[in-house]
């Protein structure tokens, strides 16, 4: 706790006690456990876990504490989220000794204000000190004091090392920038300096807690940029300068047994670490060339994505249905289609974890290998070897193979290998890059496979998008706007739904009313008279509409079911999905 806090414990109760948010017996509860040594009142009172009379059944939080406490002081209540708060900006406002012993945290900075969340609202002393030292007003807000104790450690930490390692490398060349001036006789940066160390350890551990799928680190002119990708969505995290980026990029280059240096050609790796609660997770690391440095980008594999049923991955009732028709099958080819980022990998590997068992050969070829997994024998297409993906499909043939994982079908070799493996009877799962499940035909057509191959192999093609799903803590009723709907379920008729929701954003998804996200699918299942539709010149509206008469949902209806059911908006289905055809 903070050494001038003076807040007490009995008289925060007593506080809420009288407002009616705590009764006589959970007041005498939180007196008798009493506080840990340093351990701040609300904190104390929140971790008693007693409840809030005004709410039935929901606990009296940090929270609700603080913000009932900010309004007796004419306080606003301000919900730290470190995405938001510029720490580089704001950590150089105070010390963080001077932080700590006034219970602070420096959560925001403009011309003229400085906006500082604290812990105790009656603490007045410091205000002075802070105005007179960097010329600008005082505003305060109040948050919760476990969040300003661990983000004060967080940020002035992070703040210290990227000063600390700047300080030390300031001036050191980075030829690789179009723009730098090169100072000979400079040493290149240290990827194993503390400071860097300390750098690369925290941002892999908010990534995680941040639940982001992707980082990057992007140079600029005078400063790098870190951005996480989280549900999809690219959210700016972090700016630090050239040379520290040029550190940090090179630490982890070395973490990822990548040369260090080469920074004039592409390089992919990979890494393994543990996130905050002991799990491990992998990481794929992906450099690029550009003018002021290397651009790193790491993808975060989710461990869990291998144990995940399909009902999780978002599949319905009737898509999980056909697709495991199609997947039961011991022969042909099945297609999974979608731009990057769709979770076609996730289908693919979820599927065939499914299917790995003793009595099963699982052999893949990726171009990277995503995930490792034991249950499958995994090789990597390696092009200075000669090693591409119809090589590939080559030497798996002849490994006794039950079921064949070809990461992505490119060119017609790939295409022809592929498709003699599902006719000399073996079940092939691949993806292609199209908008929806009937095009995955012309694309191969296109490609140059012949139409009666086509006809005599393919199982079926399942085209899917990712959509951010609502919040559950906090989505509300929404008035169904019917135009919309219209243009989401046209030209097929579709139920009207009941009730629709619509985002509005609480602490649990950071305010932006999604949290997390689910797959929409569009499953063709290929039967008679749809191979009878299959030609060299191939009308996409006629298959389409065949295979929706025959049970497929388009990927907006897909997209409906999940908008009635309450998981997601109107908007969000338009903007993932295409615009439907015929």
């Amino acid at each position: 706790m903070a050494d001038d806090v003076k807040l007490s414990l009995r008289g925060v109760c007593v506080q809420l006690k009288n407002a009616g948010i705590l009764s006589d017996a959970d007041m005498e509860t939180v007196l008798s456990k009493g506080m840990k040594p340093g351990q701040h009142p609300v904190t104390a009172i929140a971790s008693a876990q007693v409840m809030d009379k005004r709410f039935p059944d929901k606990l009296l939080g940090e929270d609700a504490i603080m913000e009932f406490i900010g309004k007796q002081h004419g306080l606003n209540y301000f919900h730290i989220d470190p995405l938001k708060v510029r720490a580089a900006d704001v950590t150089p406002t105070m010390s963080f000794a001077f932080a700590q012993r006034h219970g602070l945290l420096p959560v925001g900075i403009n011309a003229t204000e400085i906006t500082v969340a604290v812990m105790d609202p009656e603490n007045k002393s410091w205000i002075a000190d802070i105005e007179h030292i960097n010329r600008r007003k005082v505003v305060r807000v109040v948050a919760k004091p476990s969040d300003i104790k661990r983000y004060a450690v967080e940020f002035f930490t992070l703040a210290a090392s990227v000063s600390g390692a700047n300080a030390k490398h300031q001036g050191g060349s980075q030829l690789n920038n179009l723009e730098s001036l090169v100072d000979l006789g400079k040493s290149n940066p240290d990827a194993n300096d503390e400071h860097i160390v300390n750098i690369v350890d925290w941002l892999f551990q908010y990534a995680f807690q941040q639940r982001a799928s992707d980082i990057h680190i992007e140079p600029r002119r005078e400063v790098a940029k870190v951005r996480f990708r989280i549900d999809g969505v690219l959210q700016p995290v972090y700016e630090f300068p050239a040379q520290v980026s040029a550190a940090v990029t090179s630490r982890i280059k070395s973490l990822g047994r990548m040369n260090i240096a080469e920074k004039r050609r592409p390089q992919d790796s990979r890494l393994k670490t543990r996130t905050p609660d002991n799990t491990e997770v992998e990481l794929r690391l992906s450099t690029m060339p550009t003018a002021f440095g290397e651009k790193l980008v790491m993808r975060i594999f989710d461990p869990d994505v291998l144990l995940r049923s399909f009902a999780e991955l978002g599949f319905s009732r009737e898509d999980s249905r056909r697709w495991q028709h199609m997947t039961e099958q011991r022969a042909g080819i099945i297609l999974v289609t979608g731009p990057t980022g769709s979770g076609k990998t996730s289908t693919l590997y979820s599927t065939l974890r499914q299917l790995a068992n003793d009595d099963v050969n699982v052999c893949s070829i990726e171009d990277p290998i995503e995930m490792v997994e034991p249950m499958f024998n995994q090789m990597q297409v390696n092009p200075a070897l000669e090693l591409d993906f119809a090589s590939g499909v080559r030497t798996l043939m002849r490994q006794d193979p039950d079921i064949i994982m070809v990461g992505e079908i490119r060119d017609k070799e790939t295409a022809q290998m592929a498709v003699q493996a599902a006719l000399t009877g073996h079940l092939v799962l691949s993806t292609l890059h199209t908008n929806d499940a009937a095009s995955a035909v012309t694309r191969l057509l296109d490609i140059g496979v012949p139409a009666y191959l086509i006809k005599s192999s393919l199982v079926g093609v399942m085209a899917q998008r990712l959509v951010r799903t609502l919040c559950p803590h906090c989505k509300v009723p929404d008035k169904l706007d019917k135009t919309a709907w219209e243009a989401l379920v046209s030209p097929w008729l579709a139920k009207v739904p009941e009730k629709i929701f619509k985002p509005a954003g609480c602490l649990a998804c950071r305010n932006t009313g999604y949290l997390g996200r689910a797959g929409i699918y569009e499953v063709m299942v290929m039967s008679d008279s749809l191979s009878q539709l299959i030609n060299a010149s191939t009308d996409i509206s006629v298959l389409r509409r065949q295979a929706m008469k025959e049970g497929m949902l388009s990927l907006r209806l897909s997209g409906a079911q999940k908008v009635a059911a309450g998981l997601t908006t109107i908007e969000e289905v338009l903007r993932v999905s295409p615009a439907e055809i015929g």
